[in-house]
């Protein structure tokens, strides 16, 4: 077992030390942890010491004893070390047995509830089903450390998860079960993870839109129902683009979360969703608002979501007027518009039309790297404005972006151009000028 440099040198200060929990498990599989927790005889000497000269040490709770240490951005926090049988309670009490670990100096490991033999077939195995019912929280976060650790959910736990689902426990704070919901999110195999979360009963309780689509059969372009599309989007999404920022992978889930509010049928028997592109983003401002997520990812998403129907361009000069309107958005757009694309197998899914696709695509992408930035303003605002004999106000704004389209689509290239674009607009729109 390897040992970053910073473990191995606390433990040589303070011999006395355990290291519990995540960063235990980790360090058993060969895994660098992200933060680490501590059991110290003094967590105020051992914060202390971690801190060194280049972090910084700070009590979390004075009364309890309670001290984190934070060195090149690492955690370290650290807590009173119990004696002997205090020691195995208290590792007891945690939710699953490959947490419920200590490891001291030597490298000896104390495991009270079989979490050794866990990690080495490697499954995820709760404590008690009291431990799991104490934190709520616990159910999610077991689906997040099965997806994270590639480790099987045992048959006994996965029953107690589905059990406790359905026993309406009081929800976790919402920014906790957004955090948890977020790291499942940016791993590589994030549709599996939500999946999980759909068959144990536990998806209704946090995103309970999203299992509307349970069932509900589109047709068409879609050989699968709504909610497993959403789910393959998510999937084809990641396998396209790792690098995926977490407000896009929200999109992929979210984009057609609502579908069945919006569905109809015509009077030949063919299946509608009108709206359901401007529906979805308003409940993906509900559903991540309600998550607690921040307002620039929930923005972003929720505009990927508004969009994520629009029709690609026939031809370079409809490209270069979807770049200028969407430039923000891009290429996140793209991607979402692929992973949409690739999600769908049904039978109105034929070569052509998918070979269509793909040059309207293409267009996109010649013509966002033909202008990959917007080109810099022939006049500014007070320009527009002296010309036309303006005040500030609306109509301002108007004819600076009906300019600044004009020019991103090359109909005017030089000041003189721009200066008769202007009052030609403002003479056809019955403005001063």
């Amino acid at each position: 077992m390897h040992m970053p440099p910073a473990v191995h040198q606390l433990f040589a200060q303070i011999p006395q030390l355990y290291l519990v929990g995540g960063a235990a498990r980790d360090l058993l599989l060969g895994r660098t942890p992200k933060d680490y927790d501590w059991l110290a005889p003094d967590p105020q000497q051992a914060a202390t010491r971690c801190a060194g000269e280049d972090g910084a040490a700070f009590v979390l709770d004075g009364e309890r004893g309670y001290w984190r240490a934070v060195v090149g951005g690492v955690q370290h926090d650290f807590t009173p070390l119990p004696s002997g049988e205090a020691l195995l309670a208290e590792l007891s009490r945690r939710d699953y047995t490959v947490n419920a670990l200590a490891l001291n100096a030597r490298g000896q490991v104390t495991d009270p509830t079989g979490g050794l033999r866990d990690l080495r077939r490697r499954q995820l195995r709760m404590v008690s089903l009291s431990n799991l019912r104490d934190d709520p929280l616990r159910l999610l976060r077991g689906v997040r450390l099965s997806a994270t650790l590639s480790f099987a959910l045992e048959a006994r736990t996965r029953a107690a998860i589905t059990q406790l689902a359905r026993e309406h426990l009081p929800l976790p704070a919402a920014e906790r079960i957004g955090a948890e919901l977020n790291q499942l999110l940016t791993l590589p195999n994030a549709a599996l993870g939500v999946e999980q979360l759909h068959k144990l009963e536990l998806l209704p309780l946090y995103i309970p839109e999203l299992t509307e689509g349970d069932g509900l059969v589109q047709g068409g372009y879609h050989h699968l129902d709504v909610l497993q599309h959403n789910l393959e989007v998510l999937h084809q999404l990641i396998t396209r683009q790792p690098q995926a920022t977490l407000a896009l992978r929200w999109a992929a889930l979210l984009h057609d979360v609502a579908k069945p509010r919006c569905y109809s049928v015509d009077e030949a028997g063919r299946v509608h969703f009108y709206g359901h592109a401007e529906q979805g983003a308003h409940l993906t401002t509900q559903i991540l608002e309600r998550l607690k997520q921040s307002r620039d990812l929930t923005e972003r998403a929720a505009q990927l979501v508004k969009y994520h129907m629009l029709p690609l361009p026939q031809n370079e000069r409809e490209a270069r007027h979807f770049v200028h309107r969407r430039r923000l958005l891009l290429p996140d757009l793209l991607w979402l518009f692929l992973a949409d694309r690739e999600a769908a197998r049904g039978p109105a899914s034929t070569p052509a039309s998918r070979y269509a696709y793909m040059l309207g695509f293409e267009r996109v992408l010649a013509a966002l790297e033909d202008q990959p930035t917007a080109p810099a303003p022939l006049l500014s605002g007070y320009d527009i404005m002296a010309l036309l004999n303006l005040t500030p106000g609306p109509q301002v704004g108007a004819v600076t972006r009906a300019l600044a389209e004009a020019q991103a689509l090359e109909q005017v290239q030089t000041p003189e151009q721009a200066q008769a674009f202007v009052r030609r607009w403002a003479e056809l729109s019955g403005k001063p000028g």
